[in-house]
Order: structure tokens, then sequence, then C-alpha cells
């Protein structure tokens, strides 16, 4: 498959196509395997590449770093103290700057609006590494692991349980809506995704063959399933909504009993990461009813957690050589 996608930026899902989107999974796994066959080429040797971090990170800052190493190029990271993004200087002028000493750059905050302005007028790719509304790269990530575990998209029966507004349902769904998948976002009523995105997602899914339930019955929302796919359930900045994220979610906690309800011996649990699976962090042991998916899931041979979180790297380091190079 020849696909150009040299100078373009990641922003969102939606402008990538669904032969874009299978390109990038495809040279990921292809990475993915060179690595271990100790071929991968170097790529973007003499590229230097500023990472932007307004919030905090371990695999989307580790995988741009160790992607960036392994085809040859230089980071340089910049946390919210390190420079005046947004403060003393526009981040229109931040990004012009930046254009001018970096071949790309990595954007991981808080609106969707600064990476966009960032590519508008950097001049250069610009990679979201997560806003509040959006985070593509994790998608990829998740869509390879479906990829290497099912082999396909194709009649794929997706699942995304627990708060169906936050960036990665709204990433998945799009995502979904681009290749093809059965998808499900199964949710109190109060959680349900924006109607403008679904029925946006609904005119691209008549071109990919896509289907979308949205419900609120995990029965109806689980039958058949493949992948069933859980974020913790309150995002970064919100953590003042814990309490009201428990009382209406509690009821979506993913268990074994729930992965019965698909019917599937074989099927598979996907998390994002980080998660409160074993109460062994001060947010969990603070509020003891926050863990989105109970420890005997998160740990069984259903999960590829791990497997996902690996995946950031190599579709990142895809990314990276397909609009580098």
């Amino acid at each position: 498959m020849t696909v150009n996608l040299k100078g373009r930026s990641l922003l969102t899902l939606k402008d990538f196509s669904k032969r874009e989107i299978f390109y990038i999974i495809d040279a990921a796994i292809e990475l993915k395997e060179h690595k271990a066959h100790g071929t991968l080429q170097k790529k973007l040797e003499d590229k230097n590449i500023a990472l932007l971090f307004e919030k905090s990170s371990t695999r989307t800052r580790c995988a741009f770093v160790t992607a960036a190493v392994n085809e040859g190029a230089h980071t340089e990271y910049l946390g919210k103290n390190d420079i005046q993004l947004g403060g003393k200087e526009t981040v229109e002028d931040t990004a012009r700057v930046l254009g001018r000493m970096f071949d790309a750059i990595e954007f991981r905050g808080f609106k969707q609006e600064t990476v966009e302005l960032l590519a508008e007028y950097s001049g250069v790719p610009v990679w979201n590494g997560l806003t509040d509304l959006y985070h593509p790269t994790q998608i990829l990530a998740d869509f390879m692991t479906v990829k290497e575990e099912l082999g396909t998209f194709e009649n794929v029966k997706f699942a995304y349980v627990g708060d169906g507004r936050n960036n990665v349902a709204n990433s998945l769904m799009i995502g979904a809506a681009k290749v093809g998948m059965d998808f499900r976002v199964v949710s109190p009523l109060s959680l349900f995704p924006d109607q403008d995105l679904v029925e946006e997602c609904e005119v691209c899914a008549k071109e990919s063959g896509a289907c979308f339930t949205i419900t609120d019955s995990i029965e109806e929302g689980l039958k058949d399933c493949d992948v069933i796919y859980t974020d913790i359930w309150a995002s970064m900045g919100e953590e003042d909504k814990i309490p009201e994220r428990i009382s209406l979610l509690k009821p979506y906690k993913i268990t074994m009993g729930m992965l019965k309800k698909t019917g599937k011996e074989d099927v598979i649990f996907l998390h994002c990461l980080p998660s409160f699976h074993n109460l062994q962090t001060v947010t969990a042991q603070k509020y003891p009813d926050i863990c989105e998916v109970e420890d005997e899931v998160f740990e069984s041979k259903f999960s590829r957690v791990f497997d996902q979180a690996e995946n950031r790297l190599w579709t990142i380091e895809a990314v990276m050589v397909a609009t580098l190079t």
C-alpha cells in the first residue's frame, strides 16, 4: 500500500482516511518486527523534535522519546514551566519559533485549539499526544493491538464501557467509523457522547460499513463483543468529579461476570492506562470504589493492556516516519 503522509499533522483521526489509518498500523507492525530482528533503518537521523507537555505522562512521553531514538532523531522535552507557551507568549508566536528550530512538534495538553494553532503556524508536522477532546495516537495503538490479536477489523464488535464523553471515547468512535467496526458506547445516559460527534461519525460510517450503538444497557452493549475497553472514570483535571463519577459508573465496572456477558471465550480486554485496578495508588486509596476494572480481569488471560501500551511506541514511530520522510 503506497500512501504519502509527508508533512501531514496528526491532530485528530477525522483528518485521516481508512486507507491512511491502515497504512500507519501496518507500518507500525513492520517497525516492531524490524526492531525484534535488529533491522531498523534509522530514517530520522538529523531530525529534531520538540515535545510539549502541559499534562504529565508515562506512555506518551516514553513512546515519543523511544520512537525518536529508534529512528536516530533528537527530542527536546519542554514542560509547562520550561517555555512561555500561552503565558508571556502566544501559541502562534511559540509555534513560529519552534517551527524554525525543529522538524516536528508533539503536544500533550488541554485545549484542542492549542494543537491546531501549533499546526497552523509552525509550518512543520504537529502530533496530538492528547487534548481534552482527542487522543489519536492512543487509538492507533489500540487498533494495532486489535489487528495483532484478531487479524482484521472487519465484523469486529468493540465496546467502550465508561465515560462516553472523554477524549478516548471520542477518538475510538472516530476511528471505528473510519475502519468499519461494530462499535458500542456503554455508559450512563448523562455520559453519552456528544450528539454532534455521533452524527458526524455516522456519516463517515456509511462509507466504511461501520455501525454504532449508544446504550446504557450493559447486556445490549456487550452482546457478542470481541473487545471490551475501559478507561479511568475521571480524566486529568477532573479530580473534583471523582465522587460523582463513582456514583454514576460503579455499575459499569469491568468484572469477570461482565466479560461473560459477551458470550465469547476469547474476548480481549483493553485499557489505555493508567488504571486503578488494584487500589495500590494514592488516589485509589482515597477513593476505594474508584476501580474501573477488577484486578482479576486486569491480570487475566483476556487482558492485552501491556501489549497495547507497548504499541504506543510502534504506532507513534510509524507516524513520525510517515510524516517526516
